[in-house]
């Protein structure tokens, strides 16, 4: 029998806002009432979840959601009390809290038209998103990142993902948030390593894209690290309008290719996640990551000797730390080409510097350049002063 195949084409558009606020629960701030606006005259209903961290940090928070929404009636209705969960990897790798998720949004009858709003930092937003997007095929999500790193890059994406297999969002979704709320008041009480670990994302997608921004970013380096917070506004507004119009404008916003330019100093930073038991945040791990790959390619012929210094140097200067003991070769690190590869499918593709905002793809590693890189991180590491 020989039949005619069926070709189906599917053309959607997907919008969301990030926005930037302070206050978000204060009585006089509308922002959350019009995002979360009602629907056909219909209240709209709203479980929120917490990082207990944040709610640790902020006494007040649980109170004033609940304060906020009782106030006003264009409000959303709280489908249950704040529900708390644990923050950083430990949320992602362990699933019986993504089992913990799913059964309060099954408990608060949420429907598809209800909300789920997270608040919390990159692993919270994760692992929420991931059990909103597996509840009834899709829950409307609202993300309230409370760390740099959320802000500027993971909380304004479309991915989530939690970790199973001893490897780095193993499992997740794509799935767009209804929006990203982005309140810096949240920023002020983290601590020194949360402040400082989400510049590395900005570095990062400064270095790839915008020349004029990593060299803002030089110009502020000592102020950022000192925690002036007007800097940091301004690095975290353009980084995650950077972040937003690749994923909206790249032309691969599923990542159904084999090229995730987002990903740059990832291979690696993944991999040392995994090593370092998460003694390692993501960003400090991006930061190691970036100077791996820009020591590669120095070595390599890629980018010069300058440019490679410029990097290393701005990130002395934000604080960070470019070399760690388990980036030895024996400690597995050359397995994360192989996992990275796997997670992307088809062929290795790995993004490298020519020069400050210039990239090249390379296709194949020299794993004994690799390991002049990390020898020279680590003696420059030596040689740095604390």
């Amino acid at each position: 029998m020989n039949m005619e195949a069926i070709q189906q084409s599917l053309s959607i558009r997907f919008e969301y806002a990030v926005h930037f606020t302070e206050g978000l629960f204060r009585e006089e701030n509308p922002l959350l009432r019009r995002v979360l606006a009602p629907a056909e005259g219909n209240r709209a209903r709203a479980l929120f979840v917490v990082d207990a961290g944040v709610a640790e940090a902020h006494p007040e928070l649980c109170a004033a959601i609940g304060g906020y929404c009782a106030l006003h009636a264009d409000a959303p209705a709280l489908a249950a009390v704040p529900l708390l969960i644990p923050g950083g990897e430990p949320v992602k790798n362990d699933p019986a809290h993504v089992a913990a998720l799913q059964q309060a949004i099954h408990d608060a009858r949420l429907c598809r038209h209800s909300f789920v709003v997270a608040v919390g930092g990159g692993a919270v937003l994760d692992a929420v998103g991931y059990a909103a997007a597996t509840a009834h095929r899709g829950v409307r999500h609202v993300r309230v990142p409370t760390t740099v790193l959320s802000q500027n890059d993971s909380g304004v994406g479309v991915k989530n993902g939690i970790n199973a297999f001893g490897k780095k969002n193993y499992l997740g979704t794509f799935a767009t948030p209804w929006a990203v709320i982005n309140d810096f008041a949240f920023l002020t009480t983290l601590d020194d390593r949360d402040w400082r670990s989400g510049i590395s994302e900005a570095v990062k997608v400064a270095l790839i894209k915008d020349s004029a921004f990593f060299e803002q970013i030089e110009r502020d380096a000592e102020a950022l690290a000192a925690r002036s917070p007007e800097p940091m506004h301004r690095l975290i507004h353009r980084c995650a309008r950077l972040h937003v119009e690749h994923i909206g404008q790249g032309g691969d916003p599923f990542e159904m290719g084999s090229s995730r330019p987002l990903d740059f100093g990832h291979w690696s930073a993944h991999k040392l996640e995994a090593l370092t038991g998460y003694r390692l945040r993501h960003g400090e791990a991006v930061a190691i990551g970036i100077a791996l790959d820009c020591a590669y390619a120095m070595l390599v012929g890629l980018l010069p000797a300058a440019a490679f210094e410029r990097v290393a140097g701005l990130l002395d200067t934000l604080g960070f730390a470019t070399y760690v003991p388990e980036m030895a070769t024996g400690g597995g690190l050359p397995a994360g080409l192989t996992e990275f590869q796997e997670h992307l499918g088809g062929r290795l593709t790995l993004l490298m510097l020519r020069g400050i905002g210039q990239v090249v793809e390379v296709h194949d590693v020299d794993l004994g350049a690799m390991d002049r890189a990390v020898a020279l991180l680590r003696q420059r590491s030596a040689r740095t002063p604390e």
